[in-house]
């Protein structure tokens, strides 16, 4: 039987996808797993005790410190559509630049809230600047 190319790009379409990890949902998966205790599983936060994220001007007004705040939690007031919030957010260390970006295009794609997505770069580019 001859050799016929054209059944070969079809067969590694198939075969591809089980090469490479499944990171589409991850930033949701990310979220649920670190954040959604305190957050919401909406990003609706809780009272005055936890800010929200859903429709949060904090994410758009500090998008350049975020990665950072995810990487080192905070321990200051800050202020989130206009309320002061108190609480010591711990932050997450174990988290890789790759797991970053996504939780951050996730959280920044949902509720509300219309980032522009980041890129792995972006985001080491920021934990680089940490503090």
């Amino acid at each position: 039987m001859p050799f016929r190319p054209q059944f070969l790009l079809p067969a590694l379409l198939l075969l591809l996808p089980g090469c490479f990890s499944n990171n589409r949902h991850q930033g949701e998966k990310l979220y649920v797993q670190h954040c959604a205790s305190c957050h919401g599983d909406q990003g609706q936060g809780l009272a005055r005790l936890i800010p929200p994220l859903a429709g949060a001007d904090y994410l758009v007004d500090h998008r350049d410190e975020l990665a950072c705040l995810l990487r080192n939690g905070q321990n200051e007031v800050i202020v989130v559509n206009g309320v002061g919030y108190h609480n010591i957010m711990p932050g997450n260390k174990g988290l890789s630049p790759a797991q970053l970006t996504n939780l951050l295009n996730y959280i920044e794609s949902h509720w509300g809230n219309e980032g522009a997505p980041r890129t792995i770069s972006d985001v080491q580019a920021q934990i680089d600047k940490c503090h």
